[in-house]
């Protein structure tokens, strides 16, 4: 698919309905040397801290992706279209320790224009990371007892990621209006 380079001040996404009903594809790892790899996420948010514009994304540490999350620098951040959806349910219900998710789903890694971690060629919207923060979580700070039904026994928390945005391609669609 043919992306353009959208300036984030024309970003247009509905961030709500992308991270909970549209889903995007986290991506970790080295792209040109072929050792990275991805997870659907429905939990994340996006904005402005520290003076910077940020992507925050949560992985358990059970997950294959969080060793390529500790390890590298960046990430990417793929939104498909809804036609793919079942790719990314793939995605995020197989693990990459079993084999080539990626191609079982459909999806074909390619290099992103500013970080080492892949874009997808099939994606209609790529957000490139560099990883500033990473905190985890914690259920003696849970103010709302409910969050702990999101980890059931034995529990495997989250390890929060921001990452500052420094790139973003995608379709018109994704671009505001003036």
């Amino acid at each position: 698919m043919a992306l353009i380079q959208i300036p984030l001040t024309r970003l247009g996404l509905p961030i709500f309905h992308t991270f909970d009903a549209r889903w995007l594809l986290l991506a970790a790892g080295d792209f040109a040397g072929g050792d990275f790899n991805a997870m659907t996420i429905s939990w994340g948010s996006l904005g402005v801290i520290w003076g910077k514009p940020f992507a925050q994304v949560f992985v358990r540490r059970s997950r294959c992706t969080f060793q390529f999350m500790e390890k590298a620098e960046s990430f990417t951040l793929s939104v498909f279209p809804e036609k793919l959806r079942k790719g990314l349910s793939y995605c995020g219900s197989h693990s990459g320790r079993a084999g080539d998710k990626l191609a079982a789903a459909g999806f074909t890694p390619i290099a992103s224009q500013c970080v080492k971690a892949p874009g997808f060629q099939e994606a209609e919207l790529l957000i490139e990371c560099r990883k500033m923060y990473f905190s985890d979580m914690f259920p003696a700070q849970f103010l709302d007892q409910s969050i702990q039904s999101n980890y059931p026994a034995p529990p495997d928390y989250h390890r929060v990621y921001f990452g500052e945005v420094v790139a973003v391609s995608g379709t018109q669609a994704y671009m505001a209006a003036d």
